[in-house]
């Protein structure tokens, strides 16, 4: 009787052991998803900054990891090519050369 007692606490303390270890690597891999998608997400904030700072002159770019729309009267939408994908709407002043962001917005497709 004690005997199947003393093996039912090991088998109950293995299961415990086998569990934890589990949810350690669950843990561990959440971790670096998280850490991989913001990383990503700077990138790609990064890029689509560099296209708005420079959208008077777009040529001077070696590359271009933006799509840039015309959406109205000196207003530009400036999407990223990266994933995840980051939109922004700037209003540009022709006259002094200045870019105002107006919204961003992650898009989600």
């Amino acid at each position: 009787m004690i005997l199947a007692w003393v093996i039912s606490l090991l088998l109950l303390c293995s299961s415990l052991i086998m569990y934890l270890e589990r949810l350690t690597v669950l843990r561990v891999m959440e971790v670096k998803t998280i850490e991989h998608a913001q990383d990503r997400f700077m990138a790609t904030e990064k890029s689509v900054l560099q296209c708005e700072e420079n959208i008077t002159n777009l040529s001077l770019l070696t590359e271009n990891h933006c799509f840039i729309q015309p959406a109205g009267k000196n207003q530009w939408l400036i999407s990223s090519k990266e994933k995840p994908s980051i939109q922004i709407h700037v209003l540009l002043n022709e006259k002094s050369g200045v870019v105002t962001r107006l919204n961003w917005r992650q898009a989600f497709e």
